[in-house]
C-alpha cells in the first residue's frame, strides 16, 4: 500500500540492493528531481493513433540514498546516492564502512543531487531508494550521460572539415588540416584551435525529451528519441530546466 510522504512525494516498497529485505522508495521532487538508470537500447511503440514512435528504454535500477548533506554540516543541501551494487570482495574498507550505514556492501557509482536552499528533507533519509514518481508520461526531462569514446580522431571526423584536394599530387594530404596559424606575427597557433584530438567520452545533456511511458512495475522508462552514450551506460534523468511545453 502506498503511503504519502510529506513534502517530497510518495513512498512505496522497492527491492533492496542488499539481501532480501525491502527498501522504502521515495520520490525526489525538490528542485529538478532526479533518478538514475541504465540505457538498455532502442525500440518502437505505437500511440493511440497507430503512429510509430522511436523510443529509448532506460532501465531504472535501485538508487540507494547513502548520505543526506545539510547546510549546517556540509554547507549545502544534497543527497548522495549509490547505484549498481558491488560484491563484498570488490569493495575497499573505506567504501565498505560508508555503505555499511545503509546496510549495503558498496556501489560502483556514487552521485549527488543538489537541492535548492531551504528545501524540506522530509522522507529523504539514508537507506531509502529513489522512485519514478516525480515524472509521468508526457513530461519533459533532461537526460545526462557520457558519450561514446571515439579515440584520437582527425579534424574531418571530429569537426566535419572538408579536407584538401584529393588529386593533382595531393599525396596523402587530403585529410590534413592545412594551415593552422599565421606568419611571423603572431608566430604561434592560437589556443582552442580546432585540430585532431580525443573525440567523445564527454558528459552530454539532451534537453526537453518527452516521456512516452513509465513502467513502475518493471522499473522501465521510455523516452522519445535517442540518448547519449552506449548501451549499459548510466543515464541521469531530471525534470527539464528549459521546458518548451
Amino acid at each position: 500500500m502506498e503511503q504519502k510522504v510529506e513534502g517530497q512525494g510518495q513512498a512505496a516498497s522497492a527491492p533492496s540492493t542488499s539481501g532480501s529485505a525491502q527498501r522504502e522508495a521515495v520520490a525526489l521532487t525538490a528542485g529538478k528531481g532526479g533518478i538514475l538508470g541504465i540505457k538498455a537500447g532502442m525500440t518502437q511503440v505505437f500511440n493511440e493513433q497507430g503512429d510509430s514512435i522511436a523510443v529509448t528504454v532506460i532501465d531504472v535500477k535501485p538508487a540507494v540514498i547513502t548520505q543526506v548533506k545539510t547546510k549546517e554540516k556540509e554547507g549545502y543541501q544534497a543527497i548522495q546516492v549509490g547505484f549498481l551494487a558491488k560484491k563484498a570482495k570488490s569493495v575497499t574498507k573505506p567504501e565498505a564502512g560508508h555503505a555499511k550505514k545503509v546496510n549495503a556492501t558498496g556501489f560502483y557509482h556514487y552521485q549527488e543531487f543538489r537541492l535548492p536552499e531551504g528545501s524540506k528533507l522530509d522522507g529523504l533519509t539514508a537507506g531509502k531508494v529513489l522512485s519514478l514518481d516525480f515524472i509521468k508520461p508526457g513530461d519533459l526531462v533532461d537526460l545526462t550521460a557520457v558519450t561514446k569514446g571515439k579515440g584520437y580522431q582527425g579534424g574531418m571526423k571530429r569537426y566535419h572539415m572538408s579536407g584538401n584536394y584529393k588529386t593533382h599530387g595531393a599525396s596523402l594530404s587530403h585529410r590534413s588540416l592545412g594551415s593552422i596559424g599565421n606568419r611571423a606575427d603572431p608566430g604561434k597557433c592560437f589556443k582552442n584551435k580546432k585540430m585532431a584530438g580525443q573525440m567523445g567520452n564527454v558528459q552530454s545533456t539532451v534537453q526537453n525529451v518527452r516521456v512516452i511511458r513509465v513502467d513502475q512495475e518493471n522499473g522501465l522508462l521510455l523516452v522519445h528519441g535517442s540518448v547519449p552514450g552506449p548501451r549499459t551506460g548510466i543515464v541521469t534523468v531530471s525534470r527539464a530546466v528549459k521546458s518548451i511545453g
